[in-house]
């Protein structure tokens, strides 16, 4: 559907639903006597007068201006223990995000009749929050829900959102004034914006899988991702669903801002379609960088092989962080600490994700010392093996390994079926909770890599055979002189010496002219065993994970170099967990092969010199 079909089609849908609530709901009395109860009326509503209600919970809605003097309206849904007095004061518990419509998270759920969202029921009933005396509110970003404006993609007018909720949520006489933070992906991001704000009210913030950076999850060194337009679509989608019937007046009139304000849609396509990760406009989005000097305390997760919201400038936002951390990074893709797959395994490995969580928002919102000393980070490698330690990354050593001079032909590698494929893949809708769950290497790509040096579109350089257990950890970084411009790929292997070869780190960048040119691969954390080698693959980018332009020059690399950061596991302190259940996929996907494996050139060792 176009642009100007679907504003008309929201429209049409609202106007409907308008007439239809004028005669069926009425009055809050007329909603109350024909069954269908609602917080319109500003009393409470508990989960024996509308079962969307969570169970234990009292339910109402509110609406309060945003913090930039742009005249936006935020919408809340506000979940308070329904045995306490209306003012009994409580710590708060804040999500703010574009998932919260009554209507449902990312389209329509078929709900019977409006209620608060489910989008964390798992965590308002697996936390016991209510039985704990917290509050939990729920605010619409602009354009989302109940909220009124333009979207924005995590850019000053969200984060004046972000911070309006922090302020309103600590100053309501039901509020202790202490706010945490909670989320996974988009409302993670937001969780983020709110240590960026350095707030005083806001206390703590549980972040599960966010972006560090909003121009990561569209570009990579100015080379388009698949999703770079799909992603804006898909979320402007979301914020065109209609209201539900029985919503209020006013809910319905905030849902339906953009049917009279179609810019709202076609300026996020096109502000977020801007390659230029300098320009003002991804400046303002960079919330690694904006972590400088912040000390909220903070817990999040992070898989580092997940296919969606990526480990990239993960390492920048922690070491610019200095307020108390706590992580659970490890091998998984894009879930929460309380996931389970189908056979009852938890997708992180890892047990007692609410209990730990409830334990840093007692400590942060009530003052309450733990009687569990956790861990400040735990992390699983990719041995599935669990290890505790006070930060992440714990480097051993780091030094820079001299890479091998060479030349390939950017022609794209990969075939014109997967380059269909992976423009068709854009058309679809691509928001953070619906991307891809796994990156497959192609057959093409995984040719490519067998035929080593003599494969047109890339070349290799080997690292020595690791003498001993070490590991890869925090943030590889490549430094290299292309000879003219084009595309460049750099992708990392751990290799046995049987030849069986896993792809584990890679990133993309654009070389605009010939010259110098660094950029980050992603965080890693990956344990090689004695005997393995590290090999580097330089080349086009032959991957539909991109949608770059191939320039069909041969480029002659020269001067590279491979910054590194190396752990030593002697002193790994073990710590509970289980294998995720994804690595085993992840390794399916990403593993071949190889052949042509060449003489060690650079040290893959815990020193330069042992």
């Amino acid at each position: 559907m176009n642009l100007g079909r679907k504003v008309a089609a929201v429209a049409a849908a609202g106007a409907l639903a308008i007439i239809t609530t004028s005669t069926a709901v009425g009055s809050p009395a007329a909603a109350r006597a024909a069954g269908t109860v609602t917080a319109t009326s500003g009393d409470p509503i508990t989960h024996e007068e509308n079962p969307r209600v969570p169970d234990g919970a009292a339910w109402t809605e509110a609406y309060f201006p945003s913090s930039d003097g742009s005249g936006v309206e935020l919408h809340a849904d506000v979940l308070r223990p329904a045995d306490l007095p209306a003012n009994a004061k409580t710590p708060v518990i804040l999500s703010v995000g574009p998932y919260f419509a009554h209507v449902g998270q990312t389209g329509p759920e078929g709900w019977d009749r409006v209620g608060p969202s489910a989008r964390f029921q798992d965590f308002v009933d697996g936390a016991d929050l209510m039985a704990r005396g917290y509050t939990f509110v729920m605010v619409d970003l602009r354009g989302f829900g109940g909220s009124t404006g333009c979207l924005d993609w995590v850019g000053p007018g969200e984060q004046a959102d972000v911070r309006a909720a922090i302020q309103w949520s600590a100053s309501q006489p039901w509020s202790n004034g202490k706010v945490g933070m909670y989320g996974k992906s988009y409302d993670a991001v937001t969780g983020l914006v709110g240590n960026n704000l350095k707030m005083n009210a806001l206390k703590a913030v549980v972040a599960q899988e966010p972006v560090w950076d909003m121009y990561n999850y569209l570009f990579s060194n100015e080379v388009p991702r698949p999703n770079v337009t799909g992603t804006p679509a898909a979320y402007n989608s979301i914020a065109a669903m209609p209201p539900m019937a029985d919503d209020s007046d006013r809910y319905k009139a905030n849902a339906l801002y953009e049917a009279s304000h179609p810019e709202c849609l076609s300026d996020n396509i096109t502000n977020n379609n801007n390659p230029e990760a300098d320009s003002a406009y991804w400046r303002a989005r960079n919330l690694a960088r904006d972590a400088a000097g912040t000390s909220t305390p903070l817990f999040v997760t992070q898989g580092f092989i997940e296919s969606n919201t990526k480990p990239e400038d993960m390492e920048e936002y922690l070491a610019n962080h200095r307020g108390p951390e706590r992580g659970w990074l490890g091998q998984w893709d894009h879930v929460r600490g309380n996931d389970t797959d189908g056979d009852g395994r938890l997708q992180m490995g890892r047990a007692g994700w609410f209990d730990e969580v409830m334990r840093f928002y007692d400590r942060y919102l009530r003052g309450t010392q733990p009687s569990v000393a956790d861990p400040a980070y735990v992390i699983e490698d990719n041995l599935g093996h669990w290890r505790a330690q006070k930060t992440w990354p714990l480097i051993t050593t780091s030094y820079d390994a001299r890479l091998s001079t060479g030349r390939y032909l950017d022609n794209g590698g990969a075939s014109a079926a997967e380059a269909a494929a992976a423009t068709a893949a854009d058309d679809g809708r691509w928001d953070m909770e619906r991307a891809p769950r796994l990156e497959v290497l192609s057959r093409a790509e995984k040719n490519a890599a067998k035929q080593g040096d003599a494969s047109a579109s890339s070349f290799w350089t080997w690292s020595e055979r690791a003498p001993q257990t070490l590991r890869i950890t925090g943030t590889p970084r490549i430094t290299l002189h292309a000879s003219t411009s084009g595309n460049v790929m750099v992708r990392l292997w751990d290799v046995a010496p049987d030849g069986t070869a896993t792809m584990f780190d890679e990133n993309v960048a654009l070389v605009e002219r010939g010259g110098r040119i660094s950029f980050d691969l992603k965080s890693t954390d990956w344990t090689f065993k004695r005997g393995h080698q590290l090999g580097v693959q330089i080349g086009t980018i032959d991957s539909n994970r991109w949608r770059d332009v191939p320039s069909g020059h041969t480029i002659k690399v020269s001067g590279a170099r491979l910054a590194l950061d190396v752990q030593s596991p002697r002193s790994d302190v073990p710590t509970q967990g289980d294998r995720s259940p994804y690595l085993d996929s992840y390794l399916a996907a990403n593993t071949t092969t190889l052949g042509n494996i060449g003489r060690g050139t650079f040290p893959l060792r815990l020193s330069r010199h042992g």
